[in-house]
């Protein structure tokens, strides 16, 4: 059962260094997450193809917005997703539909917000298990890699490149350390 698990799952290597990043929750709302991860991954888009989805938008800070992931003509790397939680496992079946390796769930709603939020998060793991996504999250800060050009997170600090890799589970945590790099 591990091992044919293991074979389903999505490349690790594409998630944290992808050529493809959608972002799912892009626009261009002042002082909102979706701009602030817009905003990041637009500082290394010489580096990948950035794909912001949002179906309410024509445009997001210069470029066309797609009103979903599947409507995407290659393959995607990474998901990138800052929407309300209660869209979560419908944009997570679309990834699996689109076979995306991976995928950053900002969102918060989950199990930390009660049993409607747990129950969500049960859904969003029948899919992951279902489809192979591999998933950071939900409700994180993101992933950031300075040597790659590549911020993930709604950070707004991005750190040089350095020697020093951190990880935490705790998104103020993380923060603060960010405010030191």
């Amino acid at each position: 059962m591990i091992y044919n698990l293991w074979r389903k799952m999505g490349k690790i290597e594409n998630m944290f260094n992808p050529k493809t990043v959608a972002f799912i929750g892009a626009t261009e709302k002042e002082g909102s997450i979706g701009q602030q991860i817009m905003k990041n991954l637009l500082l290394g888009r010489d580096k990948r193809v950035i794909y912001p989805i949002n179906p309410n938008k024509k445009f997001v800070m210069g470029m066309k917005c797609l009103p979903s992931i599947l409507d995407i003509s290659e393959h995607v790397d990474l998901a990138v997703i800052a929407t309300p939680a209660k869209t979560i496992p419908k944009i997570i079946d679309e990834c699996g539909q689109k076979e995306v390796d991976g995928a950053v769930i900002i969102s918060a709603g989950f199990r930390e917000a009660g049993v409607e939020g747990a129950e969500l998060e049960k859904e969003v793991k029948k899919l992951q298990e279902k489809y192979g996504i591999r998933i950071l999250g939900p409700n994180c800060l993101g992933f950031i890699r300075p040597h790659i050009a590549l911020n993930a997170a709604f950070s707004r600090v991005t750190p040089e490149p350095g020697e020093i890799a951190f990880i935490s589970q705790s998104a103020a945590l993380g923060s603060a350390m960010l405010d030191w790099a």
